[in-house]
């Protein structure tokens, strides 16, 4: 009688995974029935409040990304087949006053990744997370895969950095790495020093009666806004390929931190004018003022595209942070 074995789950690394797109790629792919490990670092400060729901899903393992060895035996423990590597110092204006940490975290950091993967399984296949922030001083309108990078913030050099070595690897090594440059996504579970969530969170603030002002830097930066939970399921279409190549994945539109402002506002009622005040001190050293993506090859060769509008995700930010201050 013939033995009926029992079929593996495909499984999966996930470095960063309490942040945003940590929690919402291990959501998706539990829902892909993946068996799911989330690289942590050991230390005090960890914040689970993002994976809190699916924590007794997923097998959370230590590492850092500072130590290669670390790295090798956190793969040699959980044997992935596929590798998200979204870990990074990810905060532009932190990058001014951590430039160094910046650099060893978010560009080195990629380097003992990848080059742990060639020590234990070149067969794993490997995301890298890049960022729309590598093209800083844009050079072209939109932005493609075959823009040039002109960073402008030590955050956006270690990207550069990050994305480079990822196609080395991938050209000079074979391993199967892809770097997706995302564009800014946000969504409920954006970190508070980010603009976007600032103002989600001012507004609810100001409307509840907390605050009665908004501080902010630049209003005349334009960024290409999408939904982080559209983003990540283009990460994992960017694997599933069998060539490797990396893809721009953006909506394709522009706006300002001003209009945010007004949308933002509007969903509670209110005039942002009254309420928003530009403050120097938010203002960065060298200001990155237009990016919009061009996702036309990912919208080609993956099928993918973004199904959250700017609106809807503006709303859906507010509602929430009004939900967490609601006693």
């Amino acid at each position: 009688m013939q033995r009926v074995g029992i079929v593996a789950k495909t499984r999966a690394l996930i470095t960063g995974i309490t942040g945003q797109d940590g929690s919402y790629l291990a959501e998706f792919l539990l829902s892909q029935g993946y068996e799911v490990f989330g690289m942590i670092r050991r230390s005090s400060t960890v914040n689970f409040e993002r994976i809190a729901h699916i924590q007794d899903k997923i097998s959370l393992v230590t590492g850092d990304l500072l130590d290669e060895v670390s790295m090798i035996n956190l793969l040699r423990q959980s044997r992935p087949r596929e590798v998200y590597n979204l870990a990074a110092q990810s905060f532009v204006q932190t990058s001014w006053s951590q430039p160094v940490f910046t650099g060893e975290t978010t560009a080195l950091g990629v380097t003992r990744l990848l080059d742990a993967i060639r020590i234990v399984d070149p067969e794993i296949r490997f995301y890298q997370a890049s960022s729309s922030e590598m093209f800083g001083r844009v050079l072209e309108v939109p932005q493609t895969e075959k823009t040039p990078f002109y960073p402008r913030s030590p955050y956006g050099v270690a990207k550069v950095y990050g994305h480079w070595i990822t196609v080395n690897y991938r050209e000079s090594h074979g391993v199967h790495a892809i770097s997706g440059i995302l564009f800014n996504h946000e969504s409920p579970r954006r970190g508070l020093e980010f603009v976007t969530r600032k103002i989600s969170n001012g507004v609810a603030r100001i409307k509840m009666g907390l605050d009665s002002t908004l501080s902010l830097g630049n209003l005349d930066a334009q960024r290409d806004w999408g939904f982080a939970g559209d983003y990540v399921k283009a990460m994992w279409m960017m694997l599933q390929k069998d060539t490797a190549e990396d893809y721009v994945i953006a909506t394709g539109e522009t706006h300002s931190v001003r209009e945010f402002c007004e949308v933002a506002f509007s969903v509670v009622g209110l005039d942002w004018k009254k309420y928003v005040v530009v403050d120097e001190a938010f203002m960065r050293p060298a200001e990155v003022d237009f990016l919009v993506g061009d996702s036309g090859k990912a919208q080609r060769a993956l099928g993918w595209k973004a199904e959250v509008e700017f609106p809807s995700l503006v709303e859906m930010m507010v509602r929430n942070d009004l939900e967490c201050l609601h006693p």
